[in-house]
């Protein structure tokens, strides 16, 4: 026969018993979560939010620090493989920005230069440069209904510009001075920068 303190040891170990079941539960569901970052394709989405969220706006270059680029000698690929130069685009304002279909801030920067285009179109010459294969640059496109133009680097040719690391960015000016040179991802859905290529387009 128990006796009461019996009972209380027994109730006791129950609720504890209870209480380690359910940090076990809660501790499994966090570890499920945070692998889900790196496995699963909800992994991938959040990252992309997190990286949008974090975004800021471009800095601008004063008109006395910016630099020039050499020339507009330089030979790419259009959507379609064929081969053209950078020269066609002289005198126009340029939006240039470094992007493969795997990279996470790239991935997450595509979005805002999609509404850039859509806003501008011809008003500004986009280059939106990735050194990949066609195949997974085209499904990544129709995938996420991007229509912006894409334009294929020729590994090894030379360039009068920098090549930038994805997410990496410019804006040209007519005369081909640097006004805007970024290395991490930006946001370009904002006032500041319409108000730029505006100021820009108008010169």
């Amino acid at each position: 026969m128990k006796t009461p303190d019996n009972h209380r040891e027994f109730f006791s170990f129950g609720l504890y018993a209870v209480t380690m079941k359910r940090q076990t539960v809660f501790t499994l569901l966090v570890i499920a979560f945070v692998l889900s970052f790196f496995v699963t394709p909800l992994g991938d989405y959040s990252k992309i939010l997190l990286n949008r969220w974090l975004a800021t706006a471009p800095t601008i270059i004063s008109k006395d620090n910016r630099g020039k680029i050499a020339s507009h000698d330089w030979v790419l690929k259009d959507d379609q493989w064929r081969l053209f130069n950078f020269e066609k685009d002289h005198g126009k304002v340029v939006f240039i920005s470094f992007w493969t279909s795997w990279n996470i801030q790239s991935k997450a920067q595509l979005k805002d230069i999609q509404k850039l285009y859509d806003h501008y179109g011809s008003q500004v010459a986009f280059y939106i440069i990735t050194n990949e294969e066609r195949p997974p640059v085209e499904e990544f496109m129709a995938k996420n209904d991007y229509t912006f133009p894409v334009t294929y680097q020729i590994i090894g040719e030379p360039s009068p510009i920098g090549l930038l690391k994805p997410p990496g960015s410019y804006i040209l000016d007519k005369n081909g001075s640097i006004v805007v040179h970024q290395t991490a991802i930006t946001d370009w859905d904002n006032e500041k920068v319409h108000a730029l290529l505006d100021t820009l387009i108008a010169e």
